[in-house]
């Protein structure tokens, strides 16, 4: 602690409180508090959204630069566990056989070509 001057522990100090305020102002009040439909509706797909996030920038980007190809393991591997999701989208296992299909698809375009 010898080089964390005062700013940087006031800023920890508040970062901290900001977040443990903003989580526990669901619990202040006795009331239910009831989401409206249309955002209930919309957290139903905040999952997916948040996944997309995730893979899309990991997908096109490569160091930095935009490296969309059709050579890339990773996009074939994706699409594969796309088409499985979408081929066992209601069943329990949709989400670990796509990504083992996914990993089927990725390690050996990636080690037998090197893609």
């Amino acid at each position: 602690m010898s080089g964390t001057d005062l700013w940087t522990l006031l800023v920890i100090v508040g970062l901290t409180a900001t977040t443990v305020i903003a989580r526990c102002f669901f619990f202040l009040s006795n009331k239910e508090w009831p989401l409206p439909a249309w955002a209930g509706r919309g957290l139903q797909y905040a999952p997916i959204a948040a996944l997309g996030a995730v893979i899309a920038p990991e997908l096109a980007f490569s160091g930095g630069q935009f490296s969309l190809s059709w050579t890339d393991a990773r996009v074939w591997a994706a699409l594969a566990a796309a088409a499985f999701v979408f081929w066992r989208k209601h069943t329990g296992y949709a989400m670990p056989g796509a990504i083992a299909v996914g990993m089927a698809i990725y390690l050996p375009l990636h080690l037998a070509l090197g893609w």
